[in-house]
Formats: structure tokens, sequence, C-alpha cells
């Protein structure tokens, strides 16, 4: 029997090319990493922000607005109830290769520039000398009251009792972690949790829900909030 796929790291491609972007995505997934193709700046940062990667690959020029943008809202986001990493390593990879560009780029928060036309093996290289300059993955652990939740080792703790959950369960647990007391909607969730681009009859999310208030707090179920007809909130025990 194979030894289990052991992946790198997991790393956001945004890129607005179809060819490119599946080109990309393509060779890395062969170089062990977990790859997040998006193909505007609004899926690269849904991707950032729920899938918590360790790095993104970021192109300038997308079709709904600039990456400096895409930059900007990352690099500002800080505090408890941040969206973003803000400390997430990004690699600019452009076809803007003048120098007022490429300063620019590292100005807004960029930690690397690399210009088209690439190759590829230079890329992935970059890619890991940032990953082991940083250390991997860049999400530490986040604390709402009692609930601890460290998406680096993938733990949960309330108090000081562990939680053991399931792999959806604590998808479903970080992502509304991300924005506390934000109710998310059920389309949301199941859209990028379970990859539905319906909502149909399914019952998944509601039982994966009620599952996971029960593990959180199995006498009164207080952390996970169901807003009815709407979708889920996580608040203060």
């Amino acid at each position: 029997m194979l030894p289990a796929r052991r992946e790198i790291g997991t790393v956001v491609v945004c890129e607005d090319d179809p060819a490119t972007l599946e080109l990309l995505c393509d060779h890395l997934t062969a170089d062990r990493y977990e790859a997040l193709g998006a193909a505007n700046a609004d899926d690269a940062l849904r991707l950032c922000r729920y899938k918590q990667p360790d790095l993104m690959v970021l192109d300038l020029g997308l079709p709904d607005a600039s990456g400096l943008d895409v930059l900007h809202e990352i690099r500002c986001d800080e505090g408890l109830s941040a969206r973003f990493d803000p400390e997430l390593p990004i690699i600019v990879l452009t076809g803007r290769g003048g120098l007022h560009d490429r300063v620019r780029g590292l100005d807004a928060g960029a930690d690397d520039y690399l210009i088209k036309p690439f190759h590829y093996p230079e890329l992935v290289a970059r890619i890991g000398s940032l990953l082991r300059r940083n250390g991997g993955s860049r999400t530490g652990p986040r604390r709402i009251g009692e609930l601890v939740i460290d998406p680096a080792r993938r733990t949960v703790r309330v108090a000081e009792r562990n939680i053991e959950l399931s792999n959806k369960e604590f998808l479903l647990l970080r992502t509304l972690a991300t924005d506390p007391t934000r109710v998310f909607t059920k389309e949301e969730l199941l859209r990028d949790i379970w990859g539905y681009r319906t909502l149909g009859q399914t019952r998944t999310l509601d039982s994966h829900a009620s599952r996971l208030r029960r593990k959180l707090d199995p006498e009164m179920g207080r952390y996970i909030v169901n807003s009815w007809g709407v979708g889920y909130r996580l608040v203060d025990g």
C-alpha cells in the first residue's frame, strides 16, 4: 500500500487567465501542494477567509478589482475578529514588470514579485523559500470566550476540555469563528464547506451544526446559534 499523501501546504492561486490558472494548479498539486484556484479578487478573498491558506500567488490584473486592492484588504485586517491572516505570505505574479509597478506591489505588502513570462521551477522554489522562512502556517489560535480554536494544530478546546471533531465539523466551526456573532447564511456555508452550488433539500448543514453544538456544550448547546430561516452564527458561551 502506498503511503498517504502528505501535502506541504495550501496555496491560493489568483489568476484570471484560465489556461495559466489550470497550469499552475496542476503543477502545484503534482508538487504536493493543495492548490485552490481563484479567477478573480472576490474568489481569492473568499478562499483566504474560509480556507486559511499558507500562501497566495496573486496576479495584479483581475477582472473585478486590482490585485493591489486584494493585498491592501489582507494586510490591513487585524484583531480578534479579523477575516484574514494579515501576515499571509503573498507572491505577486504579473506581467507588470516596470520598476514603479514592482515598488508599488512590494510597498502594498507583497513578499515577493515575479514577472511574466515566468519559469514554473523558479516560482515553486520561491513558494518553498517563503514557507520555510515563515515557518509554515501563519494562522494562530483564535479565542472566543472559553472556546479556543487552533487551525494550525487542528485542535479545539472549551475551557480545559479537548473536543474531538470530524473534518466537516472542524471546518464549520473554523468558518463561524472567522467572524464571531455574524450570521453565516446556509447558502454560503454549504458552498464554502461542502461545495454545494444550490441549497436544495439537504439537511447536511443542520445535522453537522447540531452535532457540533452538542460536542462544544453537551448540557446547554450555547456556542452554535441557529438563526431560523437564515443560517448559523457563533457566540461567546
